[in-house]
């Protein structure tokens, strides 16, 4: 049961539900699926994965909470997520993301520190938080987002496109029902499934 289980997850390019998990393997309850999908989850992080590389997009995102007409820096009630991409050319290379408790230098550049390889260039708006990372072996390149004359998913698009996609993907496949608790489980498996997204067999998924 729990290859199959793996299989049905893994086979699915936008993940299952846990309800969809129960229909399709016969579960006799929805928590006995949840469960099962959580353990799955928590399986999807290699211990001691690689760094990201090379040049880096840095910002958060918000997610959940009331009152969904605000957003940005000081959304109340929404889960802060930290987003990290690597820029390869035009397009994306790997992700990391965390839930992280405010967006303090402590937390920010702590999330930098355990995603980020030293010597990277790390690509930032100018927020606070950010200053001084280049003390830590980073090149650091801050832009002023509002006296760029560029919107901030022109001046940053990647993290801005992986923003959008983690916002349809948990208001999709789980009716924006994640619990802010279990987050950061949903969060590895989004990364899971992006960096895996030009493998060509669902069943023999590189490890990134």
């Amino acid at each position: 049961m729990w290859f199959l289980a793996m299989w049905f997850v893994t086979s699915q390019k936008h993940g299952v539900s846990a309800l969809g998990l129960q229909r399709v393997l016969g579960f006799g309850s929805y928590n006995t699926a949840w469960i099962r999908l959580h353990k799955l989850r928590r399986a999807m992080v290699r211990h001691g994965r690689d760094q990201l590389t090379g040049a880096i997009e840095v910002d958060e995102t918000y997610i959940g909470g009331i009152g969904d007409k605000i957003r940005g820096r000081g959304a109340k009630q929404k889960s802060i997520v930290v987003i990290a991409a690597e820029v390869r050319g035009p397009g994306t290379g790997r992700i990391r993301m965390s839930v992280t408790p405010d967006v303090s230098a402590a937390s920010l550049q702590g999330f930098i520190l355990n995603t980020v390889q030293k010597g990277a260039e790390v690509r930032t708006d100018g927020w606070s938080g950010y200053r001084g990372i280049e003390t830590f072996g980073y090149n650091h390149i801050a832009v002023n987002v509002s006296a760029s004359g560029d919107p901030a998913h022109v001046v940053m698009p990647r993290v801005h496109r992986i923003a959008s996609l983690l916002d349809r993907w948990w208001l999709g496949i789980h009716q924006g029902a994640i619990h802010p608790s279990h987050l950061g489980y949903y969060l590895d498996e989004f990364t899971f499934r992006f960096n895996r997204r030009t493998s060509k067999a669902r069943g023999l998924l590189p490890i990134t």
